[in-house]
């Protein structure tokens, strides 16, 4: 049973990079405008995710880093916290028409930045410890293939998660 569970899953797995690959081929033009510098963050505002109970982390988005640029990346500050009270900070973007996000940078103890050298945008669906992306995605970033309408749209959704549910 668990090799079946195991092919099943590596099955969806090729097919979402398909779909991922073939999204990105619809527009071979796109080009991600320069990445602004990673904002100053808080956090006494974080907005928390809903990554079920089971996490060992909690993370949050301070709402005042939201963006949405022309290029159509979502960026933000995202804030994990381990129960012992360390904190680890990072800024990001998600792409919603390709199903990626992207670490431009990680903050350390002090709050200061450190970029990341060739930031590489990475599948939302990957296996990776990054599943705080997806539920922010899947939470309010992103409507379908395209970013929210507005930052404002999106702090709605991830403070009144009940709605995105009822949607589905």
């Amino acid at each position: 049973m668990r090799r079946l569970e195991q092919l099943a899953v590596a099955l969806l797995a090729c097919v979402a990079c398909s779909a991922f690959a073939q999204l990105a081929a619809e527009n071979p033009d796109w080009k991600e405008i320069q990445v602004p510098p990673a904002p100053a963050f808080s956090t006494r505002r974080l907005v928390v995710l809903d990554l079920g109970a089971n996490q060992a982390l909690k993370f949050g988005v301070d709402p005042a880093t939201l963006s949405i640029s022309k290029d159509g990346v979502v960026r933000y500050v995202v804030v994990a916290s381990s129960a012992s009270g360390a904190t680890n900070a990072m800024y990001e973007g998600i792409r919603c028409a390709t199903g990626e996000f992207k670490t431009y940078a990680r903050a350390t103890t002090s709050g200061t930045w450190n970029t990341v050298e060739d930031p590489q945008w990475l599948s939302l669906y990957a296996n990776l410890p990054s599943r705080h992306a997806l539920a922010l995605a899947e939470q309010g970033v992103c409507n379908g293939k395209a970013p929210a309408n507005s930052v404002e749209a999106i702090l709605r959704q991830l403070k009144n998660p009940q709605q995105q549910y009822e949607r589905r």
